[in-house]
């Protein structure tokens, strides 16, 4: 499976230090189904623990996922900066979503 991110989200990854570590569990508490609401359209919201902390008080992730082909992370943020993602983002988000999961590996590449 490939597992890839956006430019933005490589950055503001990089800026709230989640290692690639986090992101991989991440990935693994989406396949099985922990801390995770479906958004539709190969969307999904997984929680990532912030260090010292728990999942509650962490990060939300926004993954367009596909089981065994693709895992894109391409949003993220703090559950001290913002409860939720609004209908406007939501719609952005399953654009872009439904435009990376389509993509064929050459493109995508």
């Amino acid at each position: 499976m490939k597992k890839l991110s956006t430019k933005w989200f490589k950055k503001w990854s990089r800026k709230v230090s989640l290692s690639n570590q986090d992101l991989f569990e991440t990935i693994q508490n989406l396949e099985s189904g922990l801390s995770v609401s479906d958004l539709g359209g190969n969307l999904y919201k997984v929680r990532v623990k912030r260090e010292h902390s728990g999942k509650s008080a962490g990060f939300r992730t926004i993954i367009v996922f596909r089981s065994g082909d693709k895992a894109i992370f391409i949003y993220g943020f703090g559950k001290n900066e913002k409860d939720n993602i609004n209908k406007s983002e939501l719609q952005y988000l399953k654009k872009l979503g439904h435009d990376l999961i389509t993509l064929d590996p050459i493109k995508l590449k």
